[in-house]
């Protein structure tokens, strides 16, 4: 199920294809424009961002180019330059184009990876206070575990991009 609300926030509900379980539970949340404008420095405004929310920056720049999920924590992008496309789920899943403003959270479990990016195309990437991101690949036999993981995993104390009242 897809959805968009009056804030430019969409969500999708991705079904687990029996290598990657996406979340059974939580949509992965796509904002639209919600950083802009950006100042003189844009990535320090969106590691601000995430880091008042309690979504302390883990990384600058670069997404893996190969499917990939994490089971132990979920994770936000935020995109302060150029635009990128992105698969998610698994090869014939949608595909998701982020461009600077915007913000993607992947919920535990929610499988990605970077397509193209244009040459300008610059991301922050978060986790929530106290996560910490593991490896996950859809190889055989890791679902069973990581689902488990998953199931765990507390929800974040607030949305990366609206903090305690949103997401």
């Amino acid at each position: 199920m897809n959805r968009r609300d009056d804030h430019g926030l969409q969500q999708l509900m991705l079904a687990d294809d029996g290598l990657f379980p996406n979340n059974p539970v939580l949509p992965l949340l796509l904002y639209s424009g919600v950083l802009l404008p950006f100042g003189e420095d844009p990535a320090a405004e969106v590691e601000a961002r995430f880091a008042e929310n309690g979504w302390p920056p883990a990384w600058r720049n670069g997404v893996f180019d190969f499917h990939h999920y994490h089971s132990e924590a979920h994770e936000a992008l935020g995109v302060y330059g150029g635009v990128r496309q992105g698969a998610v789920r698994r090869p014939g899943g949608p595909v998701i184009d982020i461009k600077a403003g915007d913000v993607a959270v992947l919920p535990a479990g929610t499988a990605h990876r970077l397509i193209e990016a244009s040459r300008d195309f610059a991301v922050v990437g978060a986790y929530p206070s106290g996560q910490h991101p593991d490896m996950c690949y859809g190889k055989p036999g890791e679902l069973p575990g990581a689902v488990k993981r998953i199931a765990l995993l507390p929800l974040p104390h607030t949305d990366p991009v609206l903090g305690p009242k949103g997401g």
